[in-house]
């Protein structure tokens, strides 16, 4: 005897907004084309909206009464995703690259490793130098911290200080970000 399949259970898409008869508030500003503006019972205001076979959507459950908008809700939702894509694209993202010395850093590899910074910060990158203390070297905070130091005047044309040298645990940290960002093409 086979046993039955059982069904994956549904998934139900939690709307952003409250919807005609999901709307609980008795009395609710009302707004939107084609409409007198002003405060209505809930069920004269949902009578409106079908009058007009569009949907009552409640656009600010926070205010008192509650704001409500006469709009067709599939259009209505796809113009908040619209704006919400347009608000991300905008957005500027961030990037930190991240330069790691030791505390007995040589001065070649130090040149080497700020010329790396400066082209980070033309780049608009934000840049994060960290001494690493491995084993007995955390004797030689202050050496961390002179290195730390001559690396921020090395990039003062180029980036300013963010967050001064500290030290976390066997990490000495600084932040550096760009001066003059260039937009990327």
């Amino acid at each position: 005897m086979a046993l039955p399949q059982r069904r994956p259970p549904r998934r139900v898409v939690e709307e952003p907004y409250k919807v005609n008869e999901r709307i609980l508030a008795r009395e609710v500003r009302v707004v939107g084309e084609n409409v007198e503006q002003g405060i209505y019972d809930i069920n004269k205001a949902q009578a409106m909206a079908k009058a007009q076979n569009l949907d009552l959507v409640e656009v600010s459950p926070n205010a008192v009464p509650p704001v409500c908008r006469i709009v067709d809700y599939s259009k209505f939702k796809y113009e908040q995703k619209k704006k919400q894509k347009e608000i991300k694209a905008n957005a500027t993202k961030v990037v930190i690259k991240e330069i790691r010395f030791g505390p007995n850093t040589d001065d070649h590899d130090f040149e080497f490793k700020l010329k790396h910074a400066i082209n980070f910060l033309k780049e608009g990158a934000k840049v994060k130098a960290y001494v690493q203390f491995v084993g007995r070297a955390i004797v030689f905070k202050d050496r961390g911290f002179q290195l730390l130091e001559r690396f921020s005047k090395g990039l003062e044309d180029y980036g300013k200080v963010e967050a001064e040298p500290k030290l976390e645990g066997k990490r000495m940290s600084m932040f550096l970000a760009p001066k003059v960002v260039v937009p990327k093409k």
